[in-house]
């Protein structure tokens, strides 16, 4: 049985609920936001939450850039989650397990401290799924919600950009396909009706936000 963290909507959302991808920044910090997530927040079966819409499952959700790039993957037919079979996403991620909670960022952090849980699921998700060939730090950028469907009306993303200098090569072969690609390609798949997953048809939307400035100098 799969345990996954939720957070109550109202807690998350005390004020309005968003819809796509809404930056931290201005009027909305992401200290604060974490704080809620993080004080408000428990395990419950996966099986319960995904029929509870008074509760927010937190995703992390990554997007690995190198310069101008962005990474795109393709979620074959053997993967796990059969409603994402065959589509595109530009996000990394998933569920944050009891496993997480009990994982130090760092070996000089102790295990089990809260502020660690995004942090360690981010990076047991990308080392799943990914090898990425040097050091990489994950920067949170903002919160993806969408409440147009049932699965998104009980997912949070909590979207993050991962900036590399090296190679990244796909771990689980059997579950996805992916390349780095640019943003303007990206963006003409959108364009043409690619198959893109609701999370990532919405980021593409918004990459000028997301990108490294660094990045966006190139393009």
């Amino acid at each position: 049985m799969e345990f996954v963290y939720v957070v109550p909507r109202e807690e998350l959302f005390p004020d309005f609920y968003p819809h796509g991808l809404l930056p931290f920044g201005g009027d909305f910090s992401r200290a604060e936001f974490e704080e809620r997530a993080l004080t408000k927040g428990f395990f419950v079966e996966r099986k319960r939450a995904e029929c509870t819409p008074s509760w927010k499952q937190i995703i992390p959700y990554a997007l690995v850039v190198r310069g101008d790039e962005v990474l795109l993957v393709r979620r074959l037919n053997k993967g796990g989650e059969s409603r994402l079979h065959d589509k595109l996403s530009i996000g990394i991620g998933g569920h944050i397990n009891p496993i997480d909670a009990a994982t130090p960022s760092t070996p000089e952090e102790s295990a089990g401290t809260p502020g660690n849980l995004f942090e360690a699921a981010t990076t047991r998700e990308l080392n799943e799924e990914l090898q990425i060939h040097e050091d990489f730090t994950a920067r949170a950028v903002g919160v993806l919600n969408d409440d147009s469907n049932p699965v998104g009306a009980v997912h949070v993303g909590l979207v993050q950009v991962v900036q590399i200098h090296e190679t990244v090569e796909i771990r689980e072969t059997d579950q996805l396909e992916g390349r780095l690609t640019t943003t303007s390609e990206l963006r003409e798949l959108l364009r043409t009706g690619a198959n893109y997953e609701t999370w990532s048809r919405l980021l593409v939307e918004s990459l000028d936000e997301l990108m490294p400035k660094s990045a966006l100098t190139l393009t």
